[in-house]
């Protein structure tokens, strides 16, 4: 008789999928209280490792062409599509939703992926601005990407949600750490292998599983995260989340809509550049 080789759920940091540094886990149920898996649980030292990461990969990814981050996020699309039938099976046994349910969900989630990697290139011309002035110079606002961002994934429909907070960040140009639903993690690794066989450079994204109550307050407080997106938060995270991160003046929002490019604008600046009128 044949032995099932189980999937391991692990973190998805640098490109590359460690164990949590401290070795632990926690166990993940469906609505029957049957053993699903056993996800890494995400220490402060593994969120630190997402830092560097993310903050290195920050250069390269915030200069590419928007072009070509359009096309890299058009390609996740393309792998996801391949891989539904997995989205399907994990959504089925975590969310206890129907067959016919998670179908419709894989197909938002890819649409909605699909939606932002559209964005790319068009962003700039509803944030941009030239402007009018008067002297000898033209004035332009330019869009640019905030840094590195934090996303806590909301809970059900849990594969639709972590897409709609992550596919925004990274389509500006910025990189992003998603802490993936406590409750509903296993989507989250099985698109962090997605994006791993994509051209998503690494470092770009950064995947923690684990307890978000426990996380919250170390992304608030770390120095070098500039903006959160808390949409995943109840109110009393929240609250920690705002506290912690009054400090480096962290860009923290929350958000209802799924498609909007709010998401996107939330999490970045603006740029003002003079240039003189040539004679």
């Amino acid at each position: 008789m044949r032995i099932d080789v189980k999937k391991t759920y692990k973190l998805f940091i640098n490109g590359q999928f460690p164990r949590s540094e401290s070795g632990r886990v926690y166990e993940v149920k469906d609505s029957k209280g049957k053993f699903l898996a056993n996800p890494a649980q995400g220490s402060r030292k593994d969120l630190r490792e997402c830092v560097v990461a993310a903050r290195g990969a920050f250069s390269g990814w915030s200069s590419a062409t928007a072009f070509n981050r359009g096309q890299i996020l058009y390609r996740v699309a393309e792998i996801m599509e391949g891989r539904s039938e997995q989205f399907v099976a994990e959504l089925v046994a975590q969310e206890a939703i129907s067959a016919s349910a998670a179908k419709l969900q894989v197909a938002k989630a890819i649409d909605t992926w699909v939606w932002y990697a559209g964005w790319t290139d068009k962003i700039s011309s509803i944030s941009g601005a030239t402007n009018p002035v008067a002297g000898p110079y033209y004035n332009f606002t330019i869009p640019e990407a905030l840094g590195v961002v934090a996303v806590f994934a909301d809970g059900k429909p849990s594969l639709l949600n972590m897409v709609a907070g992550l596919a925004p960040i990274i389509a500006s140009g910025n990189t992003a750490i998603l802490i993936a639903s406590e409750k509903y993690p296993l989507s989250a690794i099985t698109l962090a292998e997605a994006l791993a066989t994509s051209d998503l450079p690494a470092g770009v994204v950064n995947i923690l599983t684990g307890k978000a109550g426990e996380l919250v307050s170390w992304v608030g407080a770390h120095m070098d995260i500039d903006g959160v997106d808390a949409s995943g938060l109840g109110k009393k995270q929240l609250t920690e989340l705002k506290v912690a991160g009054a400090e480096n003046l962290k860009r923290i929002h929350s958000f209802n809509e799924l498609n909007s490019p709010l998401r996107i604008t939330s999490f970045m600046e603006s740029k003002t550049v003079w240039h003189p009128i040539g004679v």
